[in-house]
Order: C-alpha cells, then sequence, then structure tokens
C-alpha cells in the first residue's frame, strides 16, 4: 500500500483508510427508536404460526392444541432471547454519545438478523428433531450476539464516541460477558450437527458464566 503525498507534504491516506475513518454522526436516539421498533416487530412475528383451524371435533381440538406445544417452546425461548438482547442494545448504546459510520453499519446488521429469527424459530418449533435446525438458530444467536459485540469494540477503541459513563467493571469485563454467548452458540452448531437437539443443553452454560460475571463487575464497581 502507497501512502501518497499532498503538495503540502502532508500524507495522504488511501482511499479504503479515508472510508474507514471515524466522523461522528449525530446521536444515539434515532437508532435506539429504531433498534426498539426492530425488536417489537421481532418479538410479534413469533406469535403469528399459533394457528387453531375452525371446526374442529373435540379429539381434533385436543390434538390441535398439543401440536402448538412446540411452537410455544420456541416461542418462549426466543422471548428471553431477543428480550436479552434488545437490553443490551439498550444498554450499549447508553454509554453512546456520538454515532459514526461503523457503529450505524453494525447496528442495522444487528438489527436485519434479530428481524430473522423468527425464521429460524419457527425451523426450531417445527422441525427441532432436524439437526440443521438446532444449527441454524445457534448460528443466527452468535451472529447477533457477534454483531452488538463488534459495536462495543469499536466504542471501545473509538472514546471520542462515548460519554462518560462506563459498565461496571469496564468495558473489557463486559466485553467478555458479551463473547461467551458468541462462543456458546458458535461451539453449539457442530455439536448440534453431530448430536442433534441435546446441543441445546449446551446453552444452560451460559447462565452460571454469565452469574460469575456479573458478580465480578460487581465487586469491581
Amino acid at each position: 500500500m502507497r501512502l501518497a503525498c499532498t503538495p503540502a507534504g502532508r500524507l495522504r491516506l488511501p482511499t479504503v483508510v479515508r472510508m474507514w475513518k471515524s466522523k461522528p454522526d449525530g446521536g444515539p436516539e434515532r437508532l435506539v427508536a429504531l433498534a426498539d421498533g426492530v425488536f417489537a416487530i421481532a418479538l410479534t412475528l413469533l406469535v403469528l404460526d399459533f394457528y387453531v383451524p375452525r371446526g374442529l371435533a373435540s379429539d381434533e381440538y385436543d390434538d390441535a392444541l398439543h401440536e402448538l406445544i412446540p411452537n410455544l417452546g420456541g416461542y418462549g425461548l426466543s422471548v428471553v432471547v431477543l428480550g436479552a438482547f434488545w437490553r443490551e442494545h439498550r444498554r450499549i448504546f447508553g454509554f453512546v454519545r456520538q454515532l459514526d459510520g461503523q457503529v450505524i453499519t453494525l447496528s442495522i446488521l444487528g438489527l436485519s438478523i434479530a428481524a430473522l429469527l423468527p425464521f429460524p424459530t419457527k425451523l426450531l418449533s417445527e422441525y427441532g428433531q432436524e439437526p440443521e435446525s438446532v444449527a441454524i438458530y445457534a448460528a443466527t444467536v452468535a451472529a447477533l450476539g457477534a454483531a452488538h459485540l463488534a459495536v462495543l469494540l469499536v466504542l471501545v477503541r473509538r472514546p471520542w464516541l462515548r460519554g462518560g459513563t462506563r459498565p461496571p467493571g469496564g468495558f473489557r469485563l463486559y466485553a467478555l460477558d458479551l463473547s461467551v454467548t458468541v462462543v456458546v452458540f458458535v461451539v453449539s452448531i457442530p455439536l448440534a450437527l453431530s448430536v442433534g437437539d441435546a446441543a441445546m443443553w449446551l446453552w444452560l452454560v451460559m447462565a452460571p458464566i454469565k452469574v460469575v460475571i456479573g458478580r465480578r463487575a460487581e465487586r469491581a464497581r
């Protein structure tokens, strides 16, 4: 990569470097409002597949309700996932004073993945016995977590975008907490393809790890 010089003798950055140069572009309020709307719509879409046909006999009605149980399980799981990521999104942007192009791009990427989550939820509900369904769901959640983590890392490297507040324990510990989600769901992808839906038990590993990180953060206040 060659660096050109201006007539005044100053170095001129290559085009690619200039494209990724951070340029503040207003406050986070509108992006946070957009995120609230996307998460709300994604939560709403989770219930659209709940359906009981009309005119069923008593035994058919009982069977139809029984068939909804996997949908309820997938709905409950994805409500927890989307609710947790919505909370983390608002928490991350509580540290933001100014946006730049990279923060906006990564945030839109994360919101597009959040809006996609109802589809793998449907796969998990209707074809949960298929290893691919579990792997696709895990990959979607891992990608959503990676987008949130990427936004946080950009903020860590660009303090001029942040306000004066910091997470308990500092940004490094907070990044570790977000990384746990990404790592656990990434590891569960090949595990799902080999052992099927039993890989979902791995997701429970996050709970005690996050509790330990949370306690450590509280002690570091």
